[in-house]
């Protein structure tokens, strides 16, 4: 999949494929990784239109720590979008692109209170979906509808998405042993309910504009020793995944 030129990124998600998407819904537990250097590390969904021969398209949102982007280490609200395969694009409202229309929530604003291990768990509910009028793409962030990025934005993505995923990125500059940068918790997945990352409840919409849980959900960790994911299912959250972890450790170098 050529969906992310930048070779430094490591993730660990949940994906569906194969089908046509019009938009996608999770719920993400929010922690705060500890995140080195020009690092940074994230949570969210991501709806993507790649398509072969030609450059990806993607909407993402969720939370991030990014220090050298917002000069501290706390997690921050965040959308992200490019039309080019990361050759261009742009955070939240840097540059002409998403349109604001609810003034009520912040885009780069913090998030608290965070996970705690082993005790409380904070979420944050965010939701990506195409106006089927309008076929602009649509933002809600918990209960508040945020705003759009419009069709013309995109090449692809004007139609509808090919894939959806769900989960934790990190990205780390080259600098010969891997990045210490957590990823989630900073702790892997199979540790479960509060003390690794979550995001619950994961659905895509249909093209009848109607919210459905995955199917088929599939998981990619291109370095699980590093980073790891797990999905599943119980009636209470739905298809769900677990992932994250500590980046550099003796399994990880």
């Amino acid at each position: 999949m050529t969906r992310d030129i930048r070779t430094s990124c490591r993730h660990a998600v949940g994906c569906v494929t194969q089908r046509e998407f019009y938009g996608a819904k999770a719920l993400l537990n929010v922690w705060r990784p500890n995140v080195t250097g020009n690092d940074f590390s994230l949570s969210q969904i991501w709806v993507i239109a790649d398509v072969p021969n030609r450059p990806v398209n993607t909407i993402e949102v969720g939370w991030q720590v990014y220090p050298s982007l917002h000069k501290d280490s706390l997690p921050r609200l965040f959308t992200y979008w490019t039309a080019d395969g990361y050759q261009s694009g742009c955070y939240n409202l840097v540059c002409p692109g998403f349109v604001q229309t609810n003034p009520i929530v912040c885009l780069g604003a913090a998030l608290d209170p965070t996970s705690k291990y082993g005790g409380q768990q904070y979420e944050g509910a965010y939701m990506i979906w195409k106006d089927p009028k309008s076929a602009d793409w649509w933002l809600r962030v918990g209960t508040e509808v945020i705003g759009f990025w419009p069709s013309n934005l995109f090449t692809d993505l004007r139609d509808h998405a090919t894939i959806i995923e769900y989960g934790g990125e990190v990205y780390a500059e080259n600098l010969g042993t891997h990045t210490s940068t957590q990823m989630g918790s900073g702790h892997f997945q199979n540790e479960g309910y509060r003390k690794a990352a979550y995001a619950r409840k994961l659905e895509v919409v249909d093209h009848n504009n109607h919210l459905i849980g995955v199917s088929n959900l599939g998981v990619i960790a291109e370095k699980p020793n590093c980073y790891g994911v797990k999905n599943g299912y119980n009636d209470a959250w739905g298809n769900y995944i677990y992932f994250g972890g500590p980046g550099y450790n003796p399994n990880c170098l």
